[in-house]
């Protein structure tokens, strides 16, 4: 197997001494690495192996991301070659944009952009059905903040600007003033506002961290400073 192949390199990231080199979902798979000539070292052996079993990995797919520690962000980046072809670098993964400092207000604009698209798409196209419609689209397709549960260094002003565009995408969506109150307005249709939406999303995410059997993630639950289960744990419990 592959994965236990490179497991056995022991290059990679070490947290609380687990050796974390590959994350595997489906048929992605991301290879992580404190150093580039660690990270070749992890493509060397990824080559090696589908060479030996008649395999061809797609170098147009394959990217790379860089990312800064302690404040300090690389310059000057070596390249990397899967099959004698250079991999590009990327900010984006899944859909979640990720920045070399790890700081989360481009995605938020992402996600905020993304809400405004999906509200105005169905407070036009369904201008004319019911009520009970229009809230039911609403939670449907605008209550699913993508990657909210992983935002945890932001700044409040990207954060509020969410927000503002959630409590108006359903203001427009059923015809209500813009200055109404938002709880109120929430309250009577029987919809989680914005602060309920990211406690359950949070919540969530801890639950299932919690419950995995999976030992790179037993062990950051067990992580009491993880940032992302501390912020988590804050929401869900409403200090956030």
């Amino acid at each position: 197997m592959l994965i236990d192949e490179l497991s056995s390199i022991r290059v990679g990231c070490f947290i609380d001494g687990v050796c974390v080199n590959n994350i595997s979902y489906a048929d992605d798979m991301v290879l992580l690495s404190a150093s580039i000539c660690g990270l070749r070292k992890l493509v060397q052996k990824c080559e090696e192996y589908a060479k030996s079993h008649g395999l061809i990995y797609n170098c147009k797919k394959s990217e790379v991301m860089v990312f800064g520690a302690g404040g300090k962000s690389p310059e000057n980046i070596p390249p990397i070659f899967l099959n004698r072809m250079p991999l590009n670098r990327v900010y984006k993964y899944l859909g979640h944009i990720l920045t070399p400092d790890l700081k989360d207000d481009t995605d938020i604009e992402r996600e905020r952009r993304a809400l405004s698209v999906r509200a105005n798409m169905i407070a036009r196209r369904f201008a004319r059905c019911s009520l009970e419609v229009k809230i039911t689209l609403f939670r449907a397709y605008c209550t699913n903040f993508y990657t909210c549960s992983l935002w945890a260094r932001f700044t409040q002003r990207s954060y509020s600007a969410l927000r503002v565009q959630y409590n108006n995408a359903f203001r427009v969506l059923v015809g209500l003033p813009r200055f109404c109150s938002a709880s109120g307005m929430f309250a009577d249709a029987h919809i989680d506002c914005f602060y309920a939406t990211m406690r359950k999303r949070c919540a969530s995410l801890v639950s299932r961290v919690r419950a995995s059997s999976n030992s790179i993630l037993s062990m950051i639950a067990s992580r009491l400073d993880c940032i992302y289960m501390g912020r988590c744990n804050a929401i869900s419990h409403g200090l956030m």
